[in-house]
């Protein structure tokens, strides 16, 4: 196995250890609320991250990306949702991963949808099951779970011959809580709103077998999941800068970094010159709106301790830029030498995560190569 010090940079690190302890507290949380943990996958897109969330009791898997399914099945994981809204030209891949036998259910949130899969279906010979997205905080794709679309959609799906196999929602509104109290009332709001819509459903004849919700923000902050059937949280896996910001990790649990080298400095300006750009770090800028902006992410040691005070400030493609949030450094050259190793905690870990096709996995005995998936 590789050592630490061999890797070249930048290099996307895994902390093993912190990712399982993660893996470990959000089975426990969901495992004491009683509902089914389906985590959302598309964080790591990493056969061996998603086998151990999978050993560790979650039921099925939440993609992002029919490639997500298709590689996750090719792996043996067969039960799987998709929950972007289902758009016409890809039901000929999922009716093939169908086939296969994947149990692949698919999302809609609006009439045109719901008669274009009931359509495809009856062509086929094919009962597709379907979720109804539902808006719980107006913060992305759903239908109010009060009106009339909901039930139109409903019997669109249910009459057409489609499996209607519930409703799910994502709470993405928590994302501007910083508080204990707003990501409890974040929470509850997307359970209220998301049993509701199954009761409508329910009251006017309709099946509604499921009822699915879930953030990490949500699901570390609910206090009680009644009428909830399971959670799909996907970021708690590595965490990340945001969710330090919003308040539902530290950052000794953060467990995905990028590892960089020092390649020069402008001593005048306070910088140090890291092989990190945007293209290792993505140009997510996720905790610029937060309660504290950590530029493109925060500088650590090589070992992973937080250095106080020094982020990546700015970044061109493949030059990251380290200064010092106080103001300017005019030792940074003495501070951080040519040569020097630093690990850089990310805003958002499914951003940075995406630049790079492999994790190296930090073990006990030494690094090991992990592939993630990548494509549509």
């Amino acid at each position: 196995m590789t050592t630490l010090p061999e890797l070249q940079t930048p290099a996307a690190l895994v902390d093993v250890r912190r990712m399982q302890a993660n893996i470990a507290r959000m089975q426990s949380r969901m495992d004491a609320l009683g509902v089914k943990l389906r985590p959302h996958v598309k964080t790591s897109k990493c056969l061996p991250v998603v086998q151990a969330q999978l050993a560790a009791g979650a039921r099925g898997i939440t993609v992002s990306t029919l490639k997500e399914a298709e590689e996750f099945f090719d792996a043996g994981i067969g039960d799987i949702l998709y929950a972007v809204g289902i758009a016409p030209n890809k039901l000929e891949r999922a009716l093939a991963l169908r086939r296969r036998g994947c149990d692949l259910k698919l999302v809609t949130d609006n009439l045109a949808g719901a008669e274009a899969v009931a359509g495809f279906g009856r062509e086929q010979g094919e009962a597709f099951e379907v979720l109804v997205e539902i808006d719980v905080d107006g913060h992305r794709s759903g239908i109010p779970p009060e009106g009339a679309l909901l039930l139109e959609v409903g019997r669109a799906l249910h009459e057409g011959g489609v499996r209607l196999g519930g409703v799910m929602a994502h709470a993405g509104g928590s994302y501007a809580c910083d508080t204990p109290e707003c990501l409890r009332a974040a929470a509850e709001q997307e359970r209220a709103r998301t049993v509701r819509a199954a009761e409508r459903l329910r009251a006017a004849g309709l099946p509604c077998p499921n009822v699915s919700v879930g953030s990490t923000p949500t699901a570390l902050s609910a206090q009680s999941l009644e009428g909830v059937t399971e959670v799909r949280a996907g970021v708690y896996v590595f965490f990340d800068l945001v969710m330090h910001n919003i308040g539902v990790c530290t950052m000794d649990e953060i467990a995905l970094s990028v590892l960089t080298t020092v390649i020069g400095h402008q001593q005048d300006k306070g910088w140090a010159i890291v092989d990190a750009g945007w293209m290792a770090m993505s140009r997510d800028r996720g905790t610029q709106a937060q309660k504290r902006d950590f530029g493109l992410g925060q500088v650590c040691t090589e070992e992973g301790a937080p250095i106080d005070g020094y982020i990546i400030e700015s970044a061109n493609q493949e030059h990251g830029i380290v200064a010092s949030v106080a103001g300017t450094d005019r030792h940074i050259a003495e501070r951080f030498p040519v040569g020097t190793r630093l690990r850089i905690l990310p805003n958002h870990a499914c951003a940075t995560a995406a630049q790079f096709p492999a994790y190296c996995a930090l073990l006990p005995e030494g690094t090991a190569a992990w592939p993630r998936f990548q494509g549509w």
